[in-house]
């Protein structure tokens, strides 16, 4: 019963937005997370994922330990079929947990993070992404996707800009703390300049602060959730009649890979999206048409092809 009782009070205190009693487990997890200045949307992860952790096995998350991390590991991928970088977020959470808060004297072997399978990210041609910008329901949908194409910036980062982010003397725009507590400056295109400025002319409610005021109308004093932001990329997608898969993130691969292929350095795209590390960049490479069309196959050199060196075209 001791365990379920500490189960219940971990995860009552995160429901809804009631002003409930803080256990001292929760307040520990959390003065952790704040003292490494993590985001308001990494602490929620964590917590959920932490009380997901003690649901599963019906018992407080304080008498759990490595072996639990492990047996939880393959419910995600075999019952649940989550995917391997969901799963490693999850364990992550754990991790920070029992080492972190708890400061078990556990090493992380203990607790290893699955093997990561790389996916490349699918890109849509300019075209396409005229066609879904041209395919937006409404133009608040259509000044959102041009402005995550445009920059490149994360879903959340947009629904966080300010109308003062926007440096039209410099004709950059300014990211505050977008992930990692980063701050970054992006080239601002005239285009998309002048279709900020048409968004705010047809806003019902001129915005004090947000540039994507929330709300039914978007007249309210906070800004839309990211959830707006996805509706936006789906609604668009289904009427622009490509068959690729969309979601906002996408937009964001394309921005870097078109920048490639138009000749950008890898340094200056690092900088545009902030990466950390420059290898995270890197992977734009294996996507740029430009440097994928440079290479030969070793094919097309063999002997066997010197007398017809021109491969026949088929229709």
């Amino acid at each position: 019963m001791r365990g379920t009782s500490s189960i219940r009070d971990f995860v009552a205190v995160s429901l809804g937005h009631k002003e409930v009693p803080v256990t001292h487990l929760r307040k520990m997890t959390l003065e952790e997370l704040a003292r490494r200045n993590y985001s308001e949307g990494t602490t929620r992860a964590y917590l959920r994922i932490i009380e997901d952790f003690a649901r599963y096995f019906h018992r407080s998350p304080d008498q759990l330990g490595p072996e639990h991390i492990r047996e939880y590991t393959a419910h995600l991928f075999r019952d649940r079929k989550l995917s391997d970088n969901t799963v490693n977020q999850m364990v992550g959470a754990l991790r920070f947990f029992f080492l972190k808060t708890l400061k078990r004297p556990w090493s992380g072997d203990e607790m290893p993070y699955p093997k990561k399978r790389i996916h490349l990210p699918v890109i849509w041609s300019p075209e396409e992404v005229a066609r879904l910008i041209d395919a937006a329901p409404i133009p608040f949908y259509r000044t959102i996707l041009m402005t995550l194409y445009g920059t490149g910036v994360r879903r959340a980062e947009l629904a966080d800009l300010k109308a003062t982010d926007i440096d039209a003397t410099r004709m950059v725009l300014h990211v505050h703390e977008g992930k990692g507590g980063k701050d970054r400056d992006i080239v601002l295109s005239p285009r998309l300049l002048d279709e900020l400025r048409a968004h705010y002319r047809r806003l019902a409610r001129k915005p004090s602060v947000w540039l994507f005021p929330g709300g039914r109308w978007h007249t309210a004093a906070y800004p839309i959730s990211d959830k707006v932001v996805w509706h936006a990329c789906r609604e668009a997608a289904k009427r622009a009649g490509v068959n690729k898969p969309l979601h906002p993130h996408t937009l964001r691969h394309c921005f870097a890979t078109h920048l490639l292929e138009s000749g950008a350095d890898l340094r200056t795209i690092q900088l545009l999206l902030g990466h950390a590390d420059l290898r995270e960049t890197m992977i734009y490479i294996h996507l740029s048409r430009r440097h994928l069309g440079a290479t030969v196959s070793p094919l097309d050199s063999l002997s066997i092809y010197a007398s017809n060196p021109e491969p026949s075209k088929t229709k």
